[in-house]
């Protein structure tokens, strides 16, 4: 297989990860998901390693394996959770624990993939963000570490760029999953009102963002780097 098709995908057993690993296969790449939901289906290429993210001596270990073994020319940090909150009940520590998972991960793997992607003049970084890093309520510690990666995002863009490797960032709206499930009643009123909410009149699928991470994937698109691309359905143009 082609050097520059090998993808790690965190978080990409489930929900938004899965279909950005399927879709990746589709495309030819060789996909290592990565995360705590096994997938519940197998394809030629892929493979999943069960893996906490939060125990960041682990993440670094299998990182680190993996760099060693073959070239990982596509990372892409798509794992995280909410812990929504009103003000007054979020807590210090949910800053902590979001912050170690959306972004302290995502830095361990950089760490360990980016060496191998400079020698070979080559590498693609994307994260998957939210729109709520705009704000949205009960988000506190959610939008404080998104918020977080577009900035990481757009530093490493500039220190990466001349060696052939595109940082860029996905920011979805809702998104029709378990973790949105989780949260929202699944085909009750609350979904129905905020897909009237938004411009385009209905939530997202994984698909939608799992196509937008595949334009950042592309080989051919190394003109793009330092972006952040709203997957929202129209939900970043106001606050609906």
């Amino acid at each position: 297989m082609d050097i520059r098709n090998r993808a790690i995908v965190t978080g990409g057993g489930s929900g938004i990860g899965a279909a950005v690993s399927r879709l990746m296969l589709d495309a030819g790449y060789e996909v290592v998901a990565v995360g705590l939901d096994a997938p519940d289906w197998e394809a030629p290429g892929f493979s999943f390693e069960k893996l906490d993210l939060l125990d960041l001596d682990a993440t670094r270990a299998f990182a680190e394996r993996c760099a060693a073994e073959r070239p990982v020319t596509h990372f892409v940090h798509n794992a995280g959770f909410i812990l929504p909150n009103l003000l007054e009940e979020a807590k210090p520590e949910d800053l902590v624990t979001l912050t170690t998972i959306h972004a302290g991960s995502a830095l361990v793997f950089a760490q360990a993939l980016v060496p191998g992607m400079k020698e070979r003049g080559f590498g693609r970084i994307i994260f998957n963000s939210s729109r709520a890093s705009l704000g949205v309520r009960t988000r506190t510690a959610y939008s404080y570490s998104k918020a977080g990666i577009h900035g990481m995002m757009r530093t490493w863009a500039l220190e990466l760029g001349a060696f052939g490797i595109t940082v860029n960032t996905v920011a979805p709206g809702p998104i029709l999953t378990e973790n949105f499930w989780g949260i929202v009643e699944k085909d009750g009123p609350v979904q129905r009102q905020i897909a009237e909410s938004l411009p385009v009149k209905r939530i997202g699928l994984p698909e939608d963002v799992a196509r937008a991470i595949l334009f950042f994937a592309d080989p051919l698109n190394g003109y793009v780097t330092g972006q952040t691309l709203f997957v929202c359905g129209g939900a970043s143009i106001g606050s609906p």
